[in-house]
């Protein structure tokens, strides 16, 4: 397993980390499993949002706020999850025990995850360990550009990525939308594919992501 990390300057002193993961599920091995939502779209959206990054410090400029970080991470759901431990969050468990030890955590900021956001029906639930203030925040954002409506009108527990930094003390979110299909149906099947992929969802996804990040700097 390998964590990448790619980092953007800032001209503050601190972090915001935007995290995804991008493993290959080793227990689903055996169907055509895609990952289109699940792994892939958060994947590109970051990759997108870094090349918006990349221009803002062309030329050997800083971004006006907070240094930038964006994780991706592996092994999340590599062996079957059970849903209810974090046993199998490999990568963040790892990057977080690291970080520990060497002081980053305490440079960290913010700590944002994107999970499962390319939906068509972009229905993304609040995740009720989530820092109140960057919920807040990511609220803000959203209702910015008429979003809101997207975002977190059911609440619900989720383990995830973040939760290695939440148990560290770093203030975390989690975005995600864990209704994907007809009662969920297409979550870890077959059926995640590039046609239940909305250029639409991401489009939100990574203008609420921006805007969260300089409302962030702008604390």
């Amino acid at each position: 397993m390998r964590n990448f990390i790619v980092r953007f300057p800032g001209k503050k002193d601190g972090v915001i980390v935007l995290a995804t993961h991008y493993e290959t599920n080793y227990w689903l091995r055996n169907i055509n499993f895609v990952g289109a939502n699940d792994g892939g779209s958060t994947t590109g959206l970051l990759l997108a949002i870094g090349d918006q990054l990349r221009a803002k410090i062309a030329g050997g400029k800083k971004l006006d706020g907070y240094s930038v970080w964006l994780v991706f991470d592996d092994g999340e759901e590599s062996i079957q999850p059970t849903w209810t431990t974090s046993d199998s969050l490999y990568g963040t468990r790892h990057l977080a025990a690291k970080w520990g030890r060497d002081g980053t955590l305490g440079k960290i900021k913010a700590f944002i995850l994107a999970d499962m956001i390319g939906d068509k029906d972009l229905d993304i639930q609040r995740e009720s360990r989530s820092a109140d203030w960057l919920v807040a925040l990511m609220t803000k954002a959203a209702n910015k550009f008429g979003y809101g409506h997207h975002f977190f009108q059911t609440e619900e527990q989720v383990e995830d990525d973040h939760l290695p930094f939440v148990q560290r003390g770093v203030p975390s979110i989690d975005v995600i939308d864990l209704d994907y299909g007809p009662n969920n149906s297409y979550h870890h099947t077959t059926q995640d594919t590039m046609d239940k992929i909305s250029a639409r969802s991401l489009t939100i996804d990574g203008d609420v992501f921006l805007e969260t990040i300089r409302l962030i700097d702008a604390r």
